[in-house]
């Protein structure tokens, strides 16, 4: 087995961990945890486990000052309000509904792109986000009318910020990822998201009640924690080592498959008209967003 194909391999698993991790999520918050003491769990246990690979490796631990403020910022986006949101907003909506709104993640990218980089908007883009934007639109709003609207209208509304605030860390991070190890940027960027995070989950951590939690709460912890985030941001650090950010990044568009399959099987969620139209819209928008052409908008 050559080291492409491992690279493959091992972004496919990560993908299926983000994907399945948000019936985990589901599963777990607000039942038994709160959704900010999730975050604490999530994010301080892959803290340590990202800084104790570093006793394995030769490479320098330290950042240049220069690139300071960059690392705080990518944190803060890239993890602190990036998971505030992600496991608030997945604990108040349908697991379908968060794996398809996540990929407004590329959407949120083509806008920033625009605006910060000047990167020049095509009518393939234009017509992308458009296309976007209706079928998120489409997805939110079908379910306002229902018992738990204002409840699911709040909760996609935070996975939409979710993802414009990762496309954030996305755009941000390329100069980092161009002068330090992938693995170095995931272990600082950790650090600087924790440091906002602790602080906001750590009296709802404290006062958990761990002893109503059932085997399958431990398990869908366990899998939240380690699996989807820690074993799978090192397989997408893994995957853009040897296949490049571009490749690992079109890998994001099988989640809402593992995830959709998760719920179905799992919490026995409808796979209704409005959501394939949703995702119709909204996998073109992001096909078109990101389409190569010259045809100016």
């Amino acid at each position: 087995m050559n080291t492409k194909f491992k690279a493959h391999i091992a972004v496919l698993i990560a993908n299926f961990f983000f994907g399945a991790c948000v019936v985990a999520v589901k599963h777990i918050t607000p039942s038994v945890m709160p959704p900010f003491a999730l975050n604490v769990a999530r994010v301080g246990i892959a803290l340590l486990l990202f800084w104790f690979l570093r006793f394995f490796s030769n490479c320098k631990v330290g950042i240049d000052k220069k690139d300071l403020p960059r690392f705080i910022i990518c944190g803060i986006c890239g993890v602190g309000i990036n998971q505030i949101f992600f496991i608030k907003g997945a604990s108040l909506s349908s697991p379908i509904h968060v794996s398809l709104l996540a990929l407004s993640t590329p959407i949120a990218i083509t806008i920033i792109a625009a605006w910060l980089l000047k990167e020049h908007l095509t009518r393939y883009k234009i017509s992308g986000l458009l296309l976007g934007i209706s079928g998120a639109a489409t997805l939110i709003f079908s379910r306002v009318s229902n018992a738990e609207g204002k409840d699911m209208l709040l909760g996609d509304f935070f996975i939409i910020l979710n993802a414009v605030s990762y496309a954030f860390y996305l755009v941000l991070v390329r100069p980092l990822m161009a002068r330090y190890s992938p693995l170095h940027v995931t272990r600082w960027v950790f650090l600087f998201g924790a440091i906002m995070i602790l602080p906001i989950g750590v009296q709802d951590f404290a006062n958990t009640n761990w002893s109503s939690f059932q085997f399958t709460h431990w398990l869908s912890l366990f899998f939240v924690v380690i699996g989807a985030t820690f074993i799978a941001y090192l397989f997408i650090v893994y995957g853009i080592s040897h296949l490049g950010p571009s490749i690992t990044g079109t890998y994001v568009y099988t989640q809402p498959v593992f995830a959709t399959i998760t719920a179905m099987v799992l919490f026995h969620e409808s796979l209704s008209l409005v959501k394939i139209l949703a995702a119709a819209l909204i996998f073109s928008g992001v096909f078109l967003a990101n389409k190569k052409g010259t045809i100016d908008g």
